[in-house]
């Protein structure tokens, strides 16, 4: 299986598909490369070549029990990039994985990157203080790892509703949508679950949205209900000069996924890859 070390010997798995023009996939939490497999199919047989990695501790990548904080996934990012020499890259990224991103272009910039893309993603805080009232409370967080550490195969299993919206009226949402989820989820290190709540939860990327100098498309649901788009989409749109933000109508956290959705999603990410 492919795979890149790291600089602290850590190896990243990854896919690598199709040729042309590269774009990187960058999953969110708690899932691995494999939530990216339609995009995956759908950017090479466009012409593109995507590539999806799992970060550390989740999926088949080596299951570390430290390092889950945004400079170090940021600079494994660089290190797969650098590993492919990948160049004039679009960096696609969910939840999560935004802050990869965001952070990313914070530590190195964009001389390999070409555009962006953030999908239901985190930047520029998650946390609800006063200057974020729309962010999330730290005791739903709290929450959050005391369900992992309590049980976490029922945890996620319950949490796969929510990610997905799909107890709202008229959900396309399927069974083997939360089956996909949980499977994920169950290949995350119990650490690294935890640590990385902490993670999304108080890292303010508002320093490294300012260093964003490519085109960048946002696409946000507003029934998303991990990462609330007032307090993330909208307010990354407005503080990227020359965003483009979409939001899909009753768009769940996991758009990428879900029937329909993922459909509009990926025609959306090919013609912005075109444009």
């Amino acid at each position: 299986m492919p795979h890149c070390t790291t600089r602290d010997g850590v190896e990243i798995f990854y896919k690598d598909w199709g040729s042309g023009r590269p774009v990187v996939f960058i999953h969110g939490w708690p899932l691995n490369g494999d939530a990216w497999q339609d995009q995956l199919k759908a950017v090479a047989d466009a012409g593109f070549r995507g590539i999806a990695h799992d970060r550390r501790g989740h999926g088949r990548s080596t299951p570390v029990y430290d390092g889950y904080d945004f400079d170090t996934f940021a600079d494994d990012l660089n290190d797969l990039l650098t590993s492919l020499d990948l160049r004039d890259v679009t960096l696609v990224a969910h939840s999560m994985g935004g802050g990869e991103l965001a952070r990313y272009i914070g530590r190195h910039g964009t001389e390999r990157i070409r555009s962006a893309v953030l999908l239901s993603a985190i930047p520029p805080l998650m946390l609800q203080g006063p200057d974020n009232p729309d962010g999330v409370p730290q005791e739903v967080f709290d929450g959050i790892k005391a369900g992992i550490l309590k049980e976490r195969s029922q945890f996620w299993k319950e949490s796969s509703v929510g990610f997905f919206s799909a107890d709202r009226p008229g959900s396309k949402v399927t069974e083997g949508n939360k089956d996909a989820f949980w499977y994920m989820a169950m290949a995350e290190t119990i650490e690294g679950g935890v640590a990385c709540v902490d993670a999304f939860a108080h890292t303010d990327f508002h320093a490294d949205l300012k260093k964003f100098d490519v085109p960048l498309l946002v696409v946000h649901g507003d029934d998303d209900r991990i990462v609330p788009i007032d307090a993330t989409g909208r307010r990354t749109a407005a503080l990227v000069p020359g965003a483009v933000l979409k939001v899909y109508e009753g768009g769940s956290h996991g758009i990428a996924l879900v029937p329909g959705d993922k459909e509009r999603f990926n025609q959306d990410l090919i013609e912005f890859l075109k444009s």
